[in-house]
């Protein structure tokens, strides 16, 4: 959740602040039209999902979509507390009392006043960036200023970020710390567990974002977590723009979510 009230300037710089896509390993298993029609996205919106399946035998996602940059607007906060926790880590301590709250409530209640605090804390944009060269990401951008919701991302590169969580290879992140983040995920306030929960059968953990672009009155609506399906864990993460409303957006990824899982089971 980000402040609807966000500058003109502000939106502007965020079309134009994405890093250029790396080369990727990602399966592209459906292009941007195929995969727009599957699932009914209407007007000018766009979406894109990656899924891996923990327990397949391939290593890479695959991409449903153009795994182009989107505006992460709140999921980065699953990005920002990793990034939290490697900084403490650096500094031989804990997470504060403080700092502890405030992780919560950032993850389970999606607050923006403890996400602008971590942001601070962990040095913005350039803090981030350098925790996500450590976690593997190599498509996303910290946002401008204080715009943390403006941080740019790409789907494939949130499921690097996910299997740094969920994983079960090598990762920066110690095993509390990934437990904790992990743990805060299947935590989520009621009303907001809605998005890639909607391909589970069994237990998810999620965080989503939703932004309305002051220039066009336009959602962004994301969602990124872990969900059981068939026996299976995946990774999953689902962006999206340019949707006429919330609801509709909502609507959208849980259909784009759906389908991904389903075509990444059947294969």
């Amino acid at each position: 959740m980000l402040n609807r009230t966000l500058s003109v300037v502000a939106t502007v710089v965020a079309l134009f602040a994405g890093a250029a896509p790396a080369a990727m390993a990602a399966d592209a298993t459906s292009g941007p039209a195929d995969f727009r029609t599957a699932v009914q996205a209407q007007g000018n919106a766009r979406v894109t999902a990656a899924v891996l399946d923990l327990d397949g035998t391939g290593r890479e996602p695959a991409v449903y979509g153009d795994d182009t940059p989107y505006d992460t607007a709140s999921i980065v906060k699953v990005d920002l507390l990793a990034a939290m926790l490697l900084h403490a880590r650096d500094h031989r301590r804990d997470l504060t009392a403080r700092e502890n709250a405030q992780a919560e409530v950032m993850i389970r209640n999606s607050d923006n006043t403890a996400a602008n605090a971590l942001w601070r804390a962990v040095g913005a944009a350039p803090g981030l960036d350098s925790a996500n060269r450590r976690l593997g990401l190599t498509s996303t951008q910290g946002g401008p200023g204080g715009l943390w919701g403006l941080t740019r991302t790409t789907a494939a590169d949130q499921i690097r970020l996910l299997r740094a969580i969920f994983g079960t290879g090598p990762t920066p992140l110690d095993a509390a710390s990934r437990g904790r983040i992990a743990a805060l995920m299947t935590e989520i306030a009621d009303g907001q567990s809605w998005g890639v929960s909607a391909a589970a059968d069994a237990g998810w953990a999620l965080k989503n974002g939703w932004l309305m672009r002051t220039t066009t009155g336009l959602w962004d609506i994301n969602s990124i977590g872990r969900v059981t399906a068939g026996g299976h864990r995946y990774l999953v993460s689902v962006l999206s723009d340019g949707n006429v409303s919330m609801p509709d957006g909502v609507k959208l990824v849980e259909r784009a979510v759906r389908t991904a899982v389903s075509r990444s089971a059947a294969r």
